[in-house]
């Protein structure tokens, strides 16, 4: 038998994504799923400064439909 799903706003301990420490996910953390405003801006600025990306896809132009301007 599967055990039910917590309920949405139950809170937990979940791993900080910047400094790997516990973080309170719930709605009493305004900066979830971090544990702190310093971790949520850290984040933030390593987006800003294109430390983090998504990767990029090689298509090729022949496929591609002409850009109308």
């Amino acid at each position: 038998m599967s055990s039910p799903l917590p309920h949405p706003s139950a809170e937990r301990i979940v791993t900080c994504p910047a400094c790997q420490g516990p973080s309170l996910y719930g709605p009493t953390n305004a900066w979830r799923p971090f544990c702190s405003q310093r971790c949520k801006l850290t984040d933030l600025g390593a987006w800003a400064s294109e430390r983090f990306g998504l990767p990029e896809t090689m298509e090729s132009t022949a496929d591609m439909p002409p850009l109308h301007t």
